[in-house]
């Protein structure tokens, strides 16, 4: 029985390919990896990358005046078509600051506070930004959750005292999976981190390159302040040149701790000038391989783009 209704049903649909009659399409549905209970699984649409990125001459100025067609974007060796470009001043905010409270750092850790409060002040613009502050020596700890008030943020940062080793890693992983990747959509948010410290991590679970992971599939640029002031490059300070660079930041290097409030301002200007393209990936991957991304300003060499160097295609 089961033999002779196999040949019936192929004797259906042949007779209805014979026809011309074919099965109506299903519609496509776009590729997402879902968010589930698992917290390290990541949304992520895989038919557009959107890259927000800064343009400075080689004196550092700010350069704002460029269009799209004045740009080159290629994954991997392939050239990508920009779908979308903006020039971005005022995309609301996602900010984690994450202070070290180690003993290393005691002798200027009153200063940073200080430069940390009026950095805060100055920057989160209430019902727009949001910022969160998380401290960290043997264990993190976060002491301000992602809000407006700068009252707030403020205080927590004062009520800061230092003391134990230092888990940045640890810190980093987790500002950035439990609190700057949860507000979404992605693309409607600049996510970045501030981390003052000295970079010698000597207590996390996690390692750097997990962390660094943990960013780039955050989509959060990293800035780094040194508060090594001995002028001479410890192998901290190349972690923290690390973490920034691999995000499209940047590391400052104070070389006195009254120069802190100038390495704020400068982050604080650049987060507000940025450009913003979005490209759908040619080919689209879904191996949960990193793809690396180059930008390029045609014919103008003189100029840096400053921008994340690739993402974590899904895996579907």
């Amino acid at each position: 029985m089961k033999v002779f209704c196999g040949f019936v049903f192929l004797a259906l649909a042949t007779a209805s390919i014979a026809a011309g009659q074919k099965p109506a399409p299903k519609p496509a549905q776009p590729a997402k990896v879902e968010n589930t209970q698992d917290p390290n699984r990541i949304t992520l649409d895989v038919f557009r990358v959107n890259l927000l990125y800064t343009v400075s001459d080689r004196r550092n100025r700010f350069v704002t005046n460029l269009k799209a067609d004045d740009f080159d974007v290629f994954e991997g060796k392939k050239q990508q078509r920009i779908l979308e470009f903006v020039s971005e001043t005022d995309l609301p905010l996602r900010l984690a600051i994450l202070i070290d409270t180690s003993n290393s750092i005691r002798e200027r850790f009153r200063f940073e506070q200080e430069a940390a409060t009026e950095f805060i002040n100055n920057l989160i613009r209430p019902r727009q930004d949001k910022a969160l502050v998380v401290s960290f020596d043997t264990n993190m700890e976060l002491v301000a959750d992602l809000m407006d008030d700068t009252e707030k943020l403020a205080a927590s940062v004062r009520n800061l005292r230092p003391g134990g080793g230092t888990s940045l890693y640890d810190a980093v992983f987790y500002a950035c999976r439990d609190k700057l990747l949860q507000d979404q959509p992605r693309h409607k948010f600049r996510r970045a981190m501030v981390i003052l410290s000295d970079g010698d991590d000597n207590q996390s679970r996690y390692t750097r390159d997990q962390a660094l992971e943990m960013a780039q599939k955050a989509d959060v640029v990293i800035y780094t302040i040194s508060i090594n002031i001995t002028k001479i490059e410890s192998d901290g300070d190349k972690v923290l040149r690390y973490l920034s660079s691999e995000t499209g930041g940047q590391t400052f290097f104070p070389f006195k701790v009254q120069d802190l409030s100038q390495s704020f301002e400068n982050i604080s200007n650049e987060l507000r000038h940025q450009y913003s393209l979005l490209y759908r990936p040619e080919p689209l991957r879904s191996d949960g391989l990193w793809q690396p991304i180059q930008i390029r300003v045609k014919n103008r060499k003189d100029l840096l783009v400053r921008a994340r160097k690739g993402y974590f295609a899904p895996r579907l």
